[in-house]
Formats: C-alpha cells, structure tokens, sequence
C-alpha cells in the first residue's frame, strides 16, 4: 500500500466504515417541476445511466459498490475476463453484470477507465467508444509515486488521441479509494471531484453522477489545463478539498 499523503482523509475521519453506505434521496416531481423537467434534468445529471468500469482494482471495485448504493446500473469489466467477477457481481446484485472490455463499452452509455494509464492504448476498439462519454480516471505514473513525463501534455490528451471519436472527460482520479468509498455519504460539507474536458455536455453527465455519489462537481476547465491540474503532479492530485475549498483554489 502506497504511503498517505498529508492531509489526505481516513475513512475514520468523515464518520462511516466502508458498510455504511446508504442510497441518496432522488428530487420529486413537486421538487423540480413537471415530470418531463425532471426527467430531462436527470438525464442531463447522469441519473439512469448505465457506467462501464473497465478496471476492478480497489478503486474500480469501490465506484462500482457506490454507484450500485446510489441507484445507478454498472458493467464491469478486466483484463481477466468477466468470470472473475461473479464474486464482486454477485456482491452488488440485480444492478451489477459483467462482460469483456469491448462488450462493457457497448453495453454501456459512459464509461470509465480505472485500469492502469500504460494498459489504455488498445485497450478498446476505438469504434466501441465512438460518440460515448470516456471518463479518463488513470494516473501516469513513471514508477512507485512519480509522476510519468509525457513531454507536457496531459495523460488526458493521450487518450482522447487513442479514442478520438470519445467525449473524453479526466474526472475520479484524484482522491483514494477508501475515501471515496465513504466520504460522499459522511455528514458535513461535500469533498470535491472535478472534471476537465472540452465538452460541455459530456462534463453536465459527468457532474451529474458525482453529483448522484454525494461529492460536489467542481470543473476545471478543458482537457488540457484542466486534466494537467489533477494528474499525478498537478496541484489537484490527491488533495481532498470541500466544495468551498475548490471553488476558491480554481478562482484565484
């Protein structure tokens, strides 16, 4: 296991143990107005949306777990093949199925990339992502805690080169994964993610499912500034922050 960082949350310290998550309230027609508003608005939130996680590590297997908790439908998928996850599937229940990377792609309307950055080139076949919103949740890294040298661009910058027909989003990289397995539940104000990407659109769904997790959406910017922000080296890596933290570091 990797060293803590400083500064960087315990599970111990925003109030739950990684069995206490709970499902969030969803808004009422009353709430937000007719049932066509609303349903236009979750949609553009992320709500109903089935997520592809192509990578089952500790992270992967946790946003799978909160996702599930939070009412969405998840298709996981690794390099060991869709077998090696009845135990994780059958953890998670009726929401949760398996599949290989390229099948989880199809199957889902946005997918997420939680497999190590040097395994993302040819990961996939490009068409499997075209049009469809590619979260890029990888670290570059050049070995055990250094941040990889890519000549100044960012790792998102790569893969949206890898998969160019992608709405590629960097988001759901920077924080460790037994916070967010119970932060976005924990009384008190909401840590932030952030999202980096030169569509608006595809940043909304995005925004919208941290939002769904119970963590605040804090943008960025687009793919290049913003994705370099939060990779490994950036001054958003690894450095949990409340909204009202991140909101006054992006605006000074």
């Amino acid at each position: 296991m990797r060293p803590r960082i400083a500064g960087e949350l315990h599970p111990d310290q925003v109030g739950l143990d990684r069995h206490g998550l709970r499902a969030l309230p969803r808004p009422t027609a009353s709430a937000t107005g007719t049932h066509q508003e609303r349903d236009r608005d979750l949609h553009s939130r992320g709500a109903a949306m089935r997520t592809g996680i192509i990578g089952t590590g500790r992270i992967g297997s946790t946003l799978a777990r909160i996702l599930v908790a939070a009412g969405h439908q998840v298709v996981l998928a690794n390099a060991r093949g869709p077998q090696t996850l009845d135990p994780l599937v059958a953890e998670l229940g009726r929401a949760a199925s398996a599949a290989h990377p390229a099948e989880a792609a199809d199957r889902a309307e946005l997918l997420v990339l939680m497999v190590p950055f040097e395994r993302v080139r040819g990961l996939l076949p490009p068409y499997a992502v075209q049009d469809k919103v590619l979260v890029d949740a990888t670290n570059a890294f050049g070995g055990p805690g250094t941040p990889a040298d890519l000549g100044g661009r960012g790792s998102s910058d790569l893969v949206a080169e890898w998969y160019p027909g992608a709405q590629v989003v960097k988001s759901l990289n920077t924080m460790h994964f037994e916070t967010l397995a119970v932060a976005g539940t924990a009384p008190g104000e909401r840590l932030a993610h952030f999202t980096a990407g030169d569509d608006m659109k595809s940043k909304e769904i995005v925004a919208g499912i941290i939002t769904d997790l119970g963590f605040a959406p804090v943008d960025t910017g687009p793919l290049h500034s913003g994705g370099i922000l939060q990779q490994p080296g950036g001054p958003l890596f690894n450095r949990p922050l409340t909204e009202a933290q991140a909101l006054a570091w992006i605006s000074h």
